[in-house]
């Protein structure tokens, strides 16, 4: 399952996906840059960027990239990185997303992940892929 992923100015997405060491698309960091075109059905990998009030949690990058009709159709799923210090707005961006594209949030890591986050997302993705696929073969018989 292809990944698309939006990191900030940080980089600690960019570094988790780094280390995952599976092929993925990056989001622009400047929101006037072209947007990348999917082909595939894709998991994003996204940041949280919410206020204490857990408003504006998503990155406007990827907002303007869901926007488009032929993204957001192949979007299946969600994996959120966030701050365990915004208590409840942790990884809030998963959920929004989620719940607005009606894709399952996958999993959620801190700032660029441990160890055990980046075994948990490879084989939590290799599972995810699977069933997809047994669901997409079994909409075609």
């Amino acid at each position: 399952m292809q990944l698309v992923y939006f990191s900030g100015g940080s980089g600690n997405t960019a570094r988790m996906i780094a280390r995952l060491g599976l092929p993925a698309i990056r989001l622009p960091l400047r929101i006037s840059a072209a947007q990348p075109q999917v082909s595939a059905p894709f998991v994003l990998v996204c940041p949280t960027y919410a206020d204490g009030m857990g408003r504006h949690a998503v990155p406007k990058q990827v907002i303007r990239f869901l926007n488009a009709p032929a993204n957001r159709a192949l979007l299946r799923g969600v994996i959120a990185g966030g701050n365990r210090n915004f208590g409840r707005n942790f990884a809030r961006a998963g959920e929004v997303i989620a719940a607005k594209c009606a894709v399952p949030l996958l999993y959620r890591f801190e700032l660029a992940g441990t160890d055990t986050d980046l075994t948990h997302i490879r084989s939590g993705l290799a599972r995810f892929a699977a069933a997809q696929k047994d669901t997409t073969c079994l909409m075609q018989a």
